[in-house]
């Protein structure tokens, strides 16, 4: 399944920086506003070290990791949902993504200038959070003037549901609130889903501080923590001219040798691709063959022929079972044959919960 994520944030906070050191597509990184026009777009690989384990094992022709695809959105400014700078295209690009990357600027540089003169990350958060709120608000007024006609009537049942929810966002949204802090219950939650509203978006809020903040953050990460405790959103902390430099090294030990210097085991960059991940409740399965060792994406609780069907959709339809190895089996063991001799090959039905991790091989007839 193809996973879209936006990176947004005020101009002059990091953002190009940040998405050259995510993709091999590079915009471009200057001192001065809207020095991204077009969201760049870059596919970057979902690092994963169980896949090259599995290739080792197999030796296949191909191996196919899972990808992300990484949007760089234009800096927004105040009075972008009015259409002030490049606000209406800001936020048409943000529509399309999957989640929102919001890059937050926590550390001070005299170097490079901040398009409010001050740093103050909080601040810069309730300028994007504002116009996305006002943005939102227009969509819900507009939706509710069309439904509510059919709701009076008392006979459109689904008018009436989405009447009372449109009721409910508005009041909200007024209260210069993100859709992502209203508590919904099920139902209204799948009625959400196609407003595309923009604060109902997953976001990960990434503080780019200096590298001596890299390891224990700063008091700019601990304002950002305190401003976002009641959202449902994730954070976290990254350097990205440091992540700059680590991209710099070509060879994998200095990388390595690189990070230890920093006190760290794991680049920023891989950290966050494993948040944006986690944030779209996500994990991966495999498939393992001679022709390709590929990794699939799959929301977490799907069923094994909706699991099927991301890789045709003929394999859902025509579903008849799904045969299991656990990932630890088979490293254990070393091939698919040895598996099954040990007897840890499992037949899963169509009520089978994919588990992260599992290596699927799907029988279907069409």
């Amino acid at each position: 399944m193809a996973l879209k994520c936006g990176i947004v944030g005020l101009p002059n906070v990091g953002k190009s920086t940040l998405f050259n050191c995510l993709s091999n597509a590079k915009a471009q990184s200057a001192n001065f506003p809207f020095c991204t026009i077009e969201p760049n777009v870059g596919v970057i690989t979902v690092p994963d070290e169980r896949i090259n384990k599995l290739a080792e094992l197999v030796n296949p022709n191909r191996l196919m990791p899972t990808t992300i695809e990484i949007l760089d959105i234009a800096g927004l400014v105040k009075g972008a949902s009015k259409g002030e700078g490049l606000g209406n295209k800001f936020l048409a690009n943000i529509r399309e993504t999957n989640a929102i990357i919001h890059v937050l600027r926590c550390f001070d540089d005299e170097n490079i200038t901040h398009v409010d003169t001050t740093v103050d990350p909080v601040r810069d958060k309730g300028t994007i959070d504002i116009e996305l709120q006002i943005k939102d608000l227009e969509t819900v007024e507009n939706r509710l003037q069309k439904v509510a006609k059919q709701a009076q009537t008392g006979k459109d049942r689904e008018a009436i549901q989405q009447a009372k929810l449109l009721v409910k966002l508005r009041d909200h949204l007024e209260e210069g609130k993100s859709i992502r802090e209203l508590s919904l219950d099920e139902a209204e939650k799948i009625l959400l889903d196609s407003f595309q509203l923009l604060t109902a978006k997953p976001i990960l809020y990434v503080c780019n501080v200096d590298e001596e903040s890299i390891v224990s953050g700063n008091e700019y990460v601990n304002q950002v923590k305190k401003a976002i405790k009641d959202e449902d959103a994730e954070i976290m902390i990254i350097s990205a001219q440091t992540e700059a430099e680590i991209a710099e090294f070509e060879d994998y030990d200095e990388r390595i040798m690189f990070l230890e210097d920093l006190g760290v085991k794991e680049s920023g960059v891989n950290k966050l691709i494993h948040k944006a991940y986690s944030l779209l409740n996500l994990s991966t399965y495999f498939t393992a063959g001679e022709i390709e060792v590929r990794a699939w994406t799959y929301p977490n609780g799907t069923k094994a022929p909706k699991a099927a069907g991301i890789i045709h959709t003929d394999f859902e339809k025509g579903f008849i079972r799904a045969e299991v190895i656990k990932y630890d089996d088979f490293i254990k063991y070393g091939s698919e044959a040895a598996v099954k001799e040990a007897g840890k090959m499992a037949v899963e039905g169509k009520e089978y919960v994919v588990q992260d991790g599992d290596i699927m091989h799907f029988r279907f007839n069409v």
